[in-house]
């Protein structure tokens, strides 16, 4: 029986390597992915979608995590990476860079599965050409603190004005924001609630005057923040230890301080949220393009997908993997925003020539005035 097996593997291992590329690959394999995005086991044996990619396809995989868009954009300009799993407020600025090059659709077996929402997606998609494979894609949720919040905030304002919180104490040095320019996008979709004569219709498309008030408000809120985060491990440690009770968060920070038993939880407040929708892309000079092609296909096989969906608390941007996944649940799509498609602002890359204004601000400007904003500028 265990000779059996041991066939039974190999010619499955085989088929499977077959099926990916049909073509020999190159021994490696090297991605900047968001951390989380590819787990080997290491942190959760359950979470395990990168050894059956080498051992069936002899691809070693090796992965750079990045905090930041702006870091992918970095370290992609310096080479090295074959692909990258990037969200939308770095793909086109990658696309613009010729840091990566546009994929055979032809070469993804399983192109037709992806969700129709997000095959041709303007934040990958050029001149008809598809420039990577949709991976996964999620809502940047409020996360807060359920022993000062005994019911969900339902606004932002908990996180950009100056408020006493429902435990009789200021919010100020108790909640955080995005260390990230993109972050300028969720100040606009509070104010675009919030103040509906600015006009903003689309928070990454601002005029001048929509802009200097989103600038007004972030440097209003600097004197609340706690801490501008970036690394998750710190965020989860700041609501841990440091008294943060609320902030803009990913669904996965959410899971693991739930399983550890934390008060925390998430909320959709009314003004609707930002999202990010990733796109894996293939460097325009990878050195290991036919181990590249084998993982973009192994990247959206339904299991891939519902494994990683239940462990960052994401969608996945295939369908089918919604169904029997044991570790996502029949319901963990939905839970994880399935149907808040429509309600999500993906992050895409602002720039001067935008449809809703005529005339906006770029995403140069956005990035210098974070910076000094930050910085108590």
């Amino acid at each position: 029986m265990a000779t059996r097996h041991l066939i039974l593997s190999t010619l499955l291992a085989g088929s499977a390597l077959t099926a990916l590329a049909g073509s020999q690959g190159e021994g490696r394999v090297d991605i900047i992915a968001w951390p989380g995005y590819i787990e080997r086991g290491d942190t959760d044996p359950a979470y395990d979608w990168v050894s059956g990619f080498e051992q069936s396809t002899g691809c070693s995989v090796n992965v750079k995590t990045a905090a930041t868009s702006d870091e992918m954009v970095s370290l992609m300009a310096k080479g090295g990476y074959d692909l990258v799993t990037a969200s939308g407020d770095a793909s086109l600025r990658l696309i613009y860079g010729k840091r990566v090059q546009p994929i055979d659709t032809s070469k993804i077996k399983a192109w037709s599965s992806i969700d129709p929402r997000l095959q041709n997606a303007p934040w990958f998609t050029l001149d008809g050409k598809h420039y990577g494979v949709p991976f996964q894609w999620g809502p940047n949720l409020m996360m807060y603190n359920t022993d000062v919040f005994k019911q969900a905030p339902d606004s932002w304002s908990v996180v950009f004005e100056a408020t006493t919180l429902p435990d009789g104490q200021s919010n100020k040095g108790r909640v955080q924001a995005y260390d990230g320019a993109i972050y300028l996008a969720d100040a606009a979709l509070y104010l675009k609630s919030a103040r509906p004569e600015l006009g903003i219709k689309d928070p990454y498309e601002l005029n001048k005057t929509q802009y200097s008030a989103v600038l007004a408000l972030l440097r209003t809120q600097h004197s609340l923040i706690h801490r501008y985060w970036h690394d998750y491990n710190v965020q989860m440690s700041d609501f841990k230890n440091e008294g943060v009770v609320a902030s803009s968060s990913w669904p996965f920070m959410a899971n693991i301080l739930i399983a550890e038993g934390a008060p925390v939880a998430t909320a959709f407040p009314q003004e609707g949220v930002t999202g990010w929708a990733d796109t894996t892309m293939l460097a325009t000079d990878a050195a290991h393009p036919n181990c590249a092609y084998e993982w973009l296909n192994w990247s959206i096989t339904p299991k891939l997908q519902g494994d990683l969906a239940s462990w960052f608390g994401s969608v996945p941007a295939v369908p089918a993997a919604c169904d029997n996944n044991a570790l996502l649940g029949a319901e963990g799509c939905t839970t994880n925003g399935m149907d808040n498609f429509d309600q999500v602002f993906f992050w895409k890359t602002p720039t001067s020539n935008c449809s809703s204004q005529g005339s906006c601000v770029s995403y140069s400007r956005w990035t210098r005035d974070y910076i000094a904003i930050m910085g108590g500028r």
